[in-house]
């Protein structure tokens, strides 16, 4: 009778396979790690949050830089150009915020009139419309503001795509509500108002112009009717 050595007995299970049946059994009981399996909404928003950290840099910085330069330089000649070229910038990264919210936030924003300039405004005119537009303004004020809910959002979407992963869609979406808010609360079109104050300039230039003809043509018609009236006193006179 004849016995075998340990190294002799197979070491593994029934299968013959070694250490490879028993680390299999146990590979099913250990829990999966959770799969990429977030719905699209999901992953824009991520894309979203982890973006907010360069937008919010950028438009910090532009923002800044034109408006320390050009209240700085609003006593000469220079500043108010600039501050009005400034805030005509400001207007563009509005749109590019509202173009980035729309495709990743699903947050439909109309894009708000265009300034209302008049033929015969004159520089200043325009000037002036320029910086008084609410438009512009309000994106300067949500670029000054964004830089440090971006460098907040960034941390916590970061940290939570290697800590917290199981629950980084509600993070996520509680995060790009505030975004939702900000960008509806300083970005939104008031198009009842704008497109008011546009009639009530529309209404005005016309009141103005109709007025001058009328003047025009009351002038004309006692010029003509005084002339014929004296024509005729003159006549009688002479008779």
């Amino acid at each position: 009778m004849t016995s075998s050595s340990p190294a002799d007995r197979p070491v593994g299970g029934p299968d013959g396979g070694g250490h490879g049946g028993v680390r299999g059994r146990a590979d099913e009981r250990l829990p999966r790690p959770p799969a990429f399996a977030f719905p699209p909404q999901t992953w824009k928003e991520i894309a979203y949050l982890l973006a907010n950290l360069l937008v919010g840099i950028v438009c910090f910085v532009f923002t800044l830089v034109w408006l320390a330069v050009g209240l700085g330089l609003a006593v000469t000649v220079v500043g108010l150009p600039l501050l009005a070229l400034g805030l005509r910038f400001s207007r563009l990264l509005g749109r590019l915020e509202r173009n980035r919210a729309r495709a990743l936030l699903s947050v439909r924003i109309d894009e708000p009139s265009p300034l209302p300039y008049h033929p015969d405004s004159g520089f200043l005119g325009r000037l002036w419309t320029s910086l008084r537009d609410p438009v512009g303004w309000r994106a300067t004020l949500y670029a000054l503001i964004r830089l440090p809910w971006s460098v907040v959002t960034f941390a916590i979407t970061l940290t939570s795509l290697f800590a917290a992963w199981p629950v980084l869609p509600w993070i996520a979406r509680g995060l790009t509500h505030v975004d939702r808010a900000m960008v509806r609360g300083l970005l939104f079109p008031s198009d009842e108002l704008e497109r008011r104050i546009a009639e009530l300039e529309s209404d005005r230039g016309t009141v103005v112009d109709t007025a001058a003809a009328d003047l025009r043509r009351i002038e004309r018609d006692l010029h003509d009717g005084a002339q014929a009236r004296l024509v005729a006193l003159a006549m009688d006179l002479g008779l």
